[in-house]
């Protein structure tokens, strides 16, 4: 099977390194233009005759390319991930925020009807579809706005990994010969991944799905029926055991689990199943299998994770950082959020405070600073 995701950044999806504690990379704010380039020019002569070579017909080609161009944006993207290495309490936090979990809960109302028969076709519980959906896109608010043609082409150019980037591209282009989209609307992340629930080409060609009956598998709509159906669909064809959970934590769930996993001391152990194992299958990551699963039991009514994960490193619990937070935002420091993960917006709020308070200036939180701020 193909895995859906191209690679993974720290302990989950880029969604979650686009939240509250830093800046997203798929809003529009972000559209990237093509610059004159000419070795991609050169590139992309030279790939158009293998494309040919594989099916693509040359009036695709042309339509594909018209207004393409170098991104050279992607490139600086590209080459500075960030490694997130968040705790799996900082992860659980932003995946299962309580605005994350009472807009999925909308949306299982919302798509009551659509989720309910995908669910009876793939046998693939509708809280989980709509988790991932909340993961990898918030609930399509976040679909990316980069055109893919121009994306995957610039990476594939570039080299670095341009052999996996040029099968994306050859996949793109089928997906454009089949009619399921066209160019103009084919866009996605700065890595090619689309729609609301972040195909990358191969994955869409693969296992995406037509749950409309319209004649075409239209990830990019504002309808997210096709979109669910075609993550359903995945699931399924990944071994999703029907009426079988994700996992829970130790003594909420019934049955022999495959494993007990213990990610974070002090902090809940989690029994999980092979359906565990298949929502890695969309993204090789514990902590981003734990984060769907957990988003999908808070949506269908669960409670939170009972055990307590304690104070960090720096003696503030989550709680005490939430709380930090707000106290930072009420002097006029804002922290764009409160979700008791300290990332770059943060940091900076802080930095500013212990500028203008005459204090070190170090950005880290602290029970000294939370105490300075009235805490």
């Amino acid at each position: 099977m193909i895995n859906r995701r191209i690679f993974s950044l720290g302990l989950g999806s880029t969604l979650l390194a686009a939240c509250s504690t830093g800046s997203s990379t798929n809003t529009p704010a972000t559209r990237m233009q093509a610059v004159p380039n000419a070795g991609w020019d050169a590139w992309v002569a030279g790939f158009k005759g293998r494309a040919a070579a594989q099916g693509i017909s040359q009036t695709t080609i042309n339509t594909a390319f018209r207004g393409a161009g170098y991104l050279p944006d992607v490139i600086e993207r590209d080459r500075n991930q960030v490694e997130f290495k968040r705790s799996l309490e900082d992860y659980l936090a932003i995946a299962a925020s309580d605005e994350r979990i009472e807009t999925g809960k909308q949306m299982l109302v919302r798509h009551a009807g659509t989720l309910s028969q995908i669910e009876a076709k793939y046998g693939v519980d509708k809280e989980v579809i709509v988790a991932v959906w909340g993961l990898e896109s918030r609930y399509g608010a976040r679909r990316g706005d980069v055109p893919v043609v121009s994306a995957v082409s610039t990476l594939a150019y570039d080299g670095r990994r341009g052999a996996f980037f040029e099968k994306q591209l050859v996949a793109a282009l089928k997906i454009i010969q089949d009619g399921d989209t066209t160019p103009a609307n084919m866009t996605g992340s700065w890595a090619g991944a689309m729609g609301h629930t972040q195909f990358i080409p191969t994955s869409y060609l693969a296992y995406a799905v037509d749950f409309t009956g319209d004649g075409r598998r239209d990830i990019w709509s504002e309808d997210p029926t096709d979109s669910l159906a075609s993550t359903a669909a995945y699931l399924s064809r990944a071994g999703w055991v029907r009426g079988q959970p994700w996992g829970g934590e130790v003594g909420t769930v019934s049955g022999t689990p495959a494993a007990v996993l213990q990610p974070q001391k002090p902090g809940p152990r989690i029994a999980v199943f092979r359906n565990f194992q298949v929502i890695k299958r969309y993204n090789n990551s514990d902590s981003y299998a734990i984060g769907v699963g957990h988003l999908s039991d808070r949506i269908a009514g669960g409670p939170p994770f009972q055990a307590s994960f304690g104070p960090d490193a720096t003696g503030l619990t989550l709680e005490d950082r939430k709380d930090l937070q707000r106290r930072l935002t009420s002097a006029g420091y804002d922290t764009q959020g409160a979700d008791g993960v300290i990332g770059n917006n943060t940091k900076s709020a802080i930095s500013a405070y212990q500028r203008a308070s005459g204090l070190p200036v170090t950005g880290e939180p602290s029970v000294a600073l939370l105490r300075s701020l009235g805490g």
